[in-house]
């Protein structure tokens, strides 16, 4: 039996509907000052703070946008989810689980912990799961697991711009990630990460330093949405039978330490990052980008938590808000 879930208008209206309530959402929300910017990365202290875009991309790949949409920006913790679902095409769901483990914690995004039981860290979302996921992508050195993780990230985004690293944030991060070493060095002593220390720190620090912009997370999501087929390409860009692994560990543990509200509020998968982007996706439908770099407590943009909850309300977009037919 499967569970059949709406929006709360149809496929055909929302091409009139999604300009509408993303200018009114983004007047509405573009004076907020509440939040900071993310200054323990220099570089990311750098930003203009009152930069403010809004993207939807369906899986029939329609595009609306509002804002500084075209404003570059550090990927950061939301290339966690595209390195995770490299390294389970890598090495399948059940080795990943060995080094990896899916469950959530209501600790800090960078906590230096592991679970108790296994020595996993204890999801790929947080710093240390992601540093033992990106340590798992195959390649004969450095430059081909690189170029390996470009060349996956130029499937989500598209053929019509190259993708690269940001070599000033990337030298910031490097220079200043002495808490991702101790995670690092933990993991080693419990037989979580057995390739060299630095490189996989580099490696990390790299994808984290993936340059973006907010339709380019818009486009990511549909992509996810879309059975991993780029809505407007149409390139596979992730293996359609990893797709709901990828979601489920976004849906229970993409927003940190704020995750357990954020699926009982907004209620479809989504991943932040430090950087003041949020990623989310309806499965079938669409996917979302929203980028604000002032964040709240949590490291989640105060902007972008606000319009996410309001998106969810207007289309319905919560997972479990639904029509209540069923069908086998």
């Amino acid at each position: 039996m499967r569970v059949s879930c709406q929006l709360h208008v149809n496929q055909g209206d929302l091409e009139i509907v999604l300009p509408d309530i993303l200018k009114e959402l983004h007047s509405k929300y573009k004076s907020m000052q509440e939040g900071a910017v993310a200054n323990y990365i220099p570089e990311l202290a750098k930003v203009n703070p009152d930069l403010f875009s809004i993207c939807i991309v369906t899986v029939d790949g329609q595009v609306y946008e509002v804002g500084d949409y075209e404003q570059l920006f550090t990927i950061q913790s939301i290339s966690k989810v595209f390195a995770y679902g490299l390294a389970l095409e890598d090495h399948g769901l059940d080795y990943v689980l060995t080094r990896v483990g899916v469950e959530p914690t209501g600790d800090a995004f960078n906590a230096i912990v592991l679970d108790e039981q296994s020595k996993r860290p204890y999801n790929p979302m947080v710093n240390a799961g992601a540093i033992a996921t990106t340590s798992l992508i195959k390649g004969s050195g450095p430059t081909e697991r690189l170029n390996r993780m470009l060349d996956m990230f130029r499937r989500y985004i598209g053929r019509d711009r190259d993708v690269f690293v940001d070599i000033s944030a990337f030298t910031s991060e490097r220079s200043t990630g002495h808490r991702n070493r101790a995670m690092a060095y933990l993991m080693l002593n419990f037989g979580m990460i057995d390739r060299n220390i630095e490189e996989a720190l580099d490696l990390y620090f790299q994808q984290c330093a993936v340059i973006v912009n907010c339709q380019d997370l818009a486009l990511m999501a549909a992509t996810l949405a879309n059975r991993g087929i780029n809505p407007i390409t149409k390139e596979q860009a992730v293996d359609s039978r990893y797709i709901k692994d990828i979601l489920s560990v976004m849906y229970t543990c993409g927003m940190y330490n704020f995750a357990g509200e954020w699926a009982y509020k907004v209620g479809i998968p989504a991943k932040s990052g430090v950087c003041g982007g949020i990623l989310a996706v309806v499965p079938h439908k669409m996917g979302i980008g929203v980028f604000s770099p002032r964040l709240d407590a949590r490291g989640n943009s105060v902007r972008g938590v606000k319009v996410c909850e309001e998106l969810s309300q207007q289309l319905g977009l919560h997972l479990f808000e639904c029509s209540g037919q069923s069908r086998f």
